[in-house]
């Protein structure tokens, strides 16, 4: 046993946890690292995903899964605060769900440009309102955004995914401001090239090339792994991070 792991092991004992986009590939390893440290998750994704509940409660012991179609901002804030008031109030909320397509900009209509944000900004935005009223009675909570590399990285065909992380970035010292006074800390991650079931489905051709590429540009020569997330993810919702706010931390292995 490592130094300290006995310690830390549970830190999150009895506090609620919503995570986002819970069903893909660092929504899993969210999942599973909260519970982990004792939490019981709300796995929030697509609603009426076939076996999503069996899938999630293998990840751990307290694990509920919760369909809710995020592009539906008005039910999607309802239901997230019949939730949180059914819980008695959602102690961390992770804002992990993200939509991303790829093409050159003149090839996104103005439907797909709109899609990106209200997933990856608009929806973050109404689920921190969602969650907020009972931290603020609290006088304490955590909002954790995911964030992108692409934000600052050398990365074509993703301008709407860009402009809607930059929003979610905003939202993060926005909301950090406004909500310090009340005890809550609101910060982001921002994941570099993360090893994930999408770089295999979608680069089966080329997915050698962009692996390797990705070691040429970052300063540390291992590719990220959804876990490496996860982990600051919990982190940042542990009370060793009380007095962190406002920051968005890069986990991009020197990018």
């Amino acid at each position: 046993m490592k130094i300290g792991e006995r310690q830390t092991m549970t830190q999150l004992s009895g506090k609620k946890v919503l995570v986002t986009g819970a069903l893909g590939t660092i929504g899993r390893a969210m999942v599973s690292r909260f519970a982990e440290e004792g939490a019981t998750v709300i796995a929030l994704d697509r609603p009426g995903i076939a076996d999503a509940q069996q899938t999630l409660g293998q990840l751990g012991k307290d694990v509920r899964y919760f369909g809710c179609d995020l592009n539906q901002l008005s039910a999607t804030e309802a239901s997230v605060s019949r939730l949180a008031d059914d819980l008695g109030g959602m102690d961390v909320l992770v804002n992990n769900a993200a939509l991303v397509i790829m093409k050159p900009f003149e090839e996104f209509s103005i439907e797909e440009y709109e899609d990106q944000v209200r997933i990856n900004s608009s929806a973050a935005f109404v689920l921190a309102r969602a969650c907020s009223r009972a931290m603020k009675a609290r006088q304490y909570g955590k909002i954790v955004n995911v964030t992108s590399l692409t934000l600052t990285g050398r990365w074509d065909g993703y301008v709407p995914y860009i402009a809607s992380k930059g929003a979610l970035f905003g939202l993060i010292k926005g909301l950090a401001r406004e909500l310090g006074a009340h005890g809550i800390n609101v910060n982001g991650i921002s994941p570099g090239a993360v090893i994930s079931d999408a770089e295999f489905r979608d680069r089966a051709d080329t997915r050698e090339q962009y692996h390797n590429w990705i070691l040429e540009n970052q300063s540390l020569k291992r590719r990220i792994e959804a876990v490496d997330i996860a982990n600051l993810a919990v982190f940042l919702s542990s009370p060793q991070s009380d007095l962190i706010t406002g920051q968005n931390i890069q986990i991009d292995g020197g990018w």
